[in-house]
């Protein structure tokens, strides 16, 4: 088993689910763990500290289909600095879709990433309804996936692992239309003033 670095790939890190999910990693993942959030001013300094880690766990949302900008940067910066040992790359993606499969163009990013400057692709977690699950009763499944995912890497047995709310497209699409119209009204805007470009 060896030390893992966590790298918070969100745009809104301190804030982010993508931070939610990495607290949770930390749990059940029973070694060392360094934790960093990307910003535009660290990226030498995070890959100069986790030269000393064999696995680095990437955890971000999903960005008009791909990786956020924010980690994008990085791996920019990243894919040009002089590594002194192989490191295994995994990911947790998380998407506001209840599908799933709504991750794979990004986790195909993170692999091509990992082929191109020789690092090992490890384990995944591809998350659907990834923005809400944590706050309604399906949270178990997620908690229980990113358990398995962190004894996979532990183990060092690369595998991919899966999980989305299990809702009908029709149920969850009422849900999360409830849910916006809530929180709009709960910040003085109409449902009407929703469906038009006018709400600033």
């Amino acid at each position: 088993m060896a030390k893992l670095a966590i790298i918070n790939g969100s745009p809104r890190a301190a804030k982010s689910n993508s931070k939610a999910y990495a607290a949770i990693f930390k749990k059940y993942y029973k070694q060392d763990i360094a934790e960093f959030n990307i910003n535009k001013n660290n990226h030498l300094e995070i890959c100069s500290r986790i030269e000393d880690y064999e696995n680095i766990l990437f955890v971000f949302p999903l960005y008009a289909d791909g990786i956020p900008v924010t980690l994008l940067n990085f791996l920019k910066k990243l894919e040009e600095y002089q590594m002194n040992h192989n490191i295994k790359i995994h990911c947790i993606v998380n998407c506001g879709f209840i599908e799933y499969q709504q991750n794979t163009v990004a986790i195909k990013m993170i692999k091509l990433f990992c082929k191109q400057k020789g690092f090992k692709m490890g384990s995944y977690l591809s998350i659907g309804s990834g923005e809400a699950i944590l706050k309604t009763p399906f949270a178990f499944l997620v908690k229980f996936k990113i358990k398995q995912l962190a004894k996979a890497i532990e183990n060092e047995r690369d595998k991919a692992f899966f999980v989305k709310m299990p809702l009908s497209k029709k149920l969850f699409i009422k849900a999360s239309t409830q849910y916006w119209i809530g929180l709009a009204k709960a910040n003085g805007v109409t449902k009407e003033e929703m469906e038009t470009m006018q709400i600033e």
